[in-house]
């Protein structure tokens, strides 16, 4: 076990070193407690195919976050900070429940400022039996010296790319210096699992789904981040384009943020991804972009259930 507390005491989990004593009860640019903290616990069935399933993803979604996306549909747990505080061997808990209800994997949504918590609750939880895929589901914007806590126990990452452009990051979600980070987060993902491995009916195992929202006013700027993809991790790896961008949160104020994708926009991003030669992604239908599909943050499966 990496007995978490040590790295609690001046916290450097994300690339923000914010250098604060979380022990003591200091926030940081997240606010995260010490304690990881879950806003709902579900088996949701709207991720990509090979995620998902027909069991589900074992969705646990962590309060806070180490963005501020102007945009975000789960403003209220990342900003907001609804939420329940738990024990590491509640988490752990947890993880074994979601592997008796029959879900396909353990699904950490929004994990970054939990990661030393994270990795204890696995610990414990693999010693009660815990086999099933971990996947990591991130924003991108993680330290590569944090990442490397979470080899061997994370089987799959799920990045989300959201911006080539620096200046875009610095206005839509206060991210410094975004790229250069991401890319080097995206790199020790690829080093720490390898090749995709899938299960004989499709669900994976082992490997990393990219994903990339695209934003409205900002198809050239997805463009630029398939081409690094390309060219740096090849045509066989897999992407998740998002077409389900909906003006929430602050976004309504902001003119750039202010309406939907249209369909021209996505198009062009999804003919560039096959102009580059990519082989293997997920696309979206414009009626995915709904408030429809933001989770009910309810507190559900958060607490042991009574015998």
């Amino acid at each position: 076990m990496l007995n978490y507390e040590k790295y609690m005491a001046h916290c450097t989990i994300c690339p923000r070193a914010c250098g604060v004593n979380r022990l003591e009860g200091q926030l940081g640019f997240c606010k995260a407690p010490t304690l990881p903290k879950i806003a709902l616990v579900s088996s949701h069935a709207w991720e990509e195919p090979p995620i998902s399933g027909t069991n589900g993803s074992g969705t646990v979604f962590f309060s806070h976050c180490n963005l501020q996306c102007k945009f975000c549909q789960n403003h209220a747990i990342s900003e907001e900070g609804y939420g329940k505080e738990v024990s590491i061997h509640r988490l752990a808990e947890i993880f074994m429940e979601q592997q008796k209800r029959g879900c396909h994997n353990i699904n950490l949504v929004s994990p970054t400022q939990y990661i030393p918590q994270i990795c204890d609750a696995l610990h414990l939880a693999k010693q009660q039996g815990l086999t099933i895929p971990v996947v990591y589901n991130t924003n991108g914007y993680e330290s590569v010296s944090s990442l490397r806590l979470l080899e061997g126990y994370v089987d799959i990452y799920l990045p989300d790319v959201k911006y080539y452009d620096n200046a875009l990051a610095e206005s839509f979600s206060h991210a410094p210096n975004y790229f250069v980070i991401a890319q080097n987060a995206l790199q020790e993902m690829f080093r720490q699992v390898g090749r995709n491995r899938f299960s004989p009916n499709g669900i994976m195992e082992k490997g990393i789904i990219i994903r990339h929202l695209v934003l409205p006013n900002c198809y050239k700027d997805s463009m630029r981040i398939l081409d690094y993809i390309s060219g740096t991790f090849g045509e066989n790896t897999i992407l998740s384009l998002l077409n389900q961008y909906t003006p929430m949160h602050k976004a309504k104020d902001i003119p750039a943020l202010s309406r939907r994708l249209t369909t021209l926009e996505y198009q062009k991003v999804v003919n560039h991804f096959f102009s580059l030669g990519l082989k293997n992604g997920y696309t979206q239908k414009r009626s995915s972009s709904t408030s429809a599909y933001t989770p009910l943050f309810d507190g559900r499966g958060v607490e042991k259930s009574s015998p």
